[in-house]
């Protein structure tokens, strides 16, 4: 079980606001940091086949459930203290035999994202408060394998 108080689930909600004002600009620069860090990673995704394009509608909308997920992931550690992630997205990522190594290049990249995304309120407790949801999202996910 994992304690998470009402401000850490208001900053993940704050941070996905963020990133939601301009979901094409931001898909970018997740996908662009993903790539520059583990280039093979782009045989993961198929919209990645052409390259970092934010007006594929496959890319956006694959940022934008991500980062979802991640807002839903701090919802469910503030209600339960635990996060679930359903079967299908486990099998997957099973599937696709991703790696830690792999889920530790996507965390990096998604708090760059948004770092970027929230600008001057970017913080030490906003950027825990990130990784410990994205972390037990992660974690749920491997355990849906």
């Amino acid at each position: 079980m994992v304690a998470f108080s009402d401000k850490q689930e208001a900053l993940v909600n704050g941070a996905w606001e963020a990133f939601k004002a301009d979901i094409p600009k931001y898909s970018v620069v997740f996908y662009t940091s993903i790539l520059e860090k583990a280039p093979a990673a782009k045989n993961l995704f198929s919209f990645l086949a052409n390259g970092v394009d934010p007006s594929n509608p496959k890319l956006t909308g694959h940022a934008e459930k991500l980062f979802g997920l991640v807002r839903d992931s701090a919802a469910q550690l503030k209600a339960n203290g635990a996060v679930v992630a359903n079967a299908a997205l486990g099998a997957v990522h099973s599937q696709k035999a991703v790696t830690d190594a792999q889920f530790l290049v996507v965390k990096e990249a998604f708090v760059k994202t948004l770092k970027e995304a929230v600008g001057a309120k970017w913080s030490d407790e906003l950027s825990g408060a990130v990784e410990v949801a994205y972390d037990e999202l992660a974690a749920a996910i491997k355990k849906a394998y």
